[in-house]
């Protein structure tokens, strides 16, 4: 009896997903390991992976909604391997000989992406193809330099489409649709959820980063050379924030029913924005890392937020967002909240603007920040002085670690 491929759980909550895309062909021969299918829930998107060889047969077609636990595919194990799976093992050594051979002949670079091509999954080539790069050309950070899909959105980014690459609209065609994933109802459903049920206002205040760019010059090749990862803007932010918090605990209080939950842990939330959407995957016990291991935490989640391997319990139990609109070159924005928290922190662009200092004019790097706050559990005084808080940590950062 073939073996049935289910859909499998991703989470108590979910109960249905869309099959987004097959990485195997109906018909075609699977090893153990090799990338099936991507389910897409509300909240994640999660890669199937077939459980043994064999000959995989479609029962559900991309873009189907599917249940969890549906059976969508099934490997027939009895099935025999293709001619060139089942080769003499005389004959793979021969290749592995002249593929060694070729490599010594090849330049460094060149044997490298000629090896990582040789390697690229179903789901890279199907990103590829979608994003219009050629895997061939990309500098792998995978295992072995092999192209992940996040290599893939990456290059997609930095590339600059011709106008010719560009295809022509079909003639009399001036739209058209798509379903909408069901990530991007959710969010559309939660952020309309929060517009009406929530009492929100936003501050501003702006910052000078003059002390943490001159920090960042002076400590980065060391930082990078100790702890093997750049030392960004957010780690600053996350250490301001956990700061305020303490200063100002009535940000970090959530409603639940008719009463006020006051959270004595500092679990930061950071939004990372993905093709598929916005992710806010959480730092957990963000008063007691370090620069690097915040650092290093943001860097994971967003590889693996960009790749589609982030999961559940990465997203739940945040008592705070920061979110960056800067990085897209936001001036100014009211972010919105991420319930059943009661505060977000937006940053914005940096630009270099005079500004008075001690009774001069001087050109500094400023940066305007955005805290938005429920007004049922918070109150104007505590989310300006919440603010003003979280700017002299950032003007001063050296206060933050003589604790003064």
């Amino acid at each position: 009896m073939p073996l049935e491929v289910k859909v499998p759980t991703v989470g108590e909550s979910i109960t249905s997903g869309i099959l987004g895309v097959w990485n195997k062909p109906d018909g075609a021969y699977v090893k153990a390991g090799d990338p099936l299918f991507e389910i897409e829930t509300d909240k994640v998107t999660s890669e199937v992976v077939a459980e043994s060889a064999g000959l995989l047969k479609h029962l559900a077609k991309a873009g189907d909604t599917v249940q969890i636990g549906q059976v969508v595919a099934s490997i027939d194990e009895k099935a025999a391997a293709p001619a060139e799976a089942a080769a003499p093992a005389a004959k793979e050594n021969g290749a592995k000989k002249e593929a060694s051979r070729v490599e010594a002949a090849a330049p460094v670079g060149a044997a490298a992406r000629g090896k990582a091509a040789a390697e690229i999954s179903p789901a890279v080539r199907y990103q590829s193809a979608e994003k219009g790069v050629d895997p061939s050309k990309i500098d792998g950070t995978g295992k072995d330099g092999r192209v992940t899909k996040g290599d893939v959105l990456t290059a997609s980014e930095k590339a600059v489409p011709s106008v010719a690459s560009v295809p022509p609209a079909a003639k009399g065609e001036r739209t058209s649709r798509k379903k909408m994933s069901p990530l991007r109802q959710k969010i559309a459903s939660r952020l309309l959820a929060v517009q009406q049920e929530t009492a929100h206002l936003t501050t501003f205040n702006e910052v000078d980063l003059s002390n943490i760019i001159a920090l960042r010059t002076k400590f980065q090749d060391r930082f990078v050379k100790k702890h093997e990862v750049k030392l960004g803007f957010m780690s600053f932010f996350v250490k301001a924030v956990v700061h305020a918090l303490q200063t100002v605990p009535a940000i970090n209080t959530r409603i639940d029913g008719d009463e006020i939950v006051q959270n004595h842990f500092y679990d930061i939330g950071c939004a990372i924005s993905t093709d598929k959407g916005l992710f806010v995957p959480v730092l957990r016990g963000c008063d007691t890392l370090s620069f690097a291991a915040v650092e290093k935490a943001i860097a994971a989640y967003a590889k693996k937020a960009r790749d589609g391997k982030i999961q559940l319990p990465d997203m739940e139990g945040g008592v705070f967002t920061i979110t960056n609109g800067g990085v897209f070159g936001s001036l100014l924005s009211t972010p919105i909240l991420n319930p059943p928290q009661c505060g977000i922190l937006g940053m914005h662009t940096i630009q270099e603007r005079p500004v008075a200092v001690q009774g001069r004019v001087e050109i500094r790097p400023m940066m305007y920040l955005a805290l938005t706050y429920d007004h049922r559990l918070v109150d104007g005084k505590e989310a300006v002085t919440f603010l003003a808080t979280i700017k002299e940590v950032v003007e001063n950062p050296a206060a933050v670690l003589l604790e003064v």
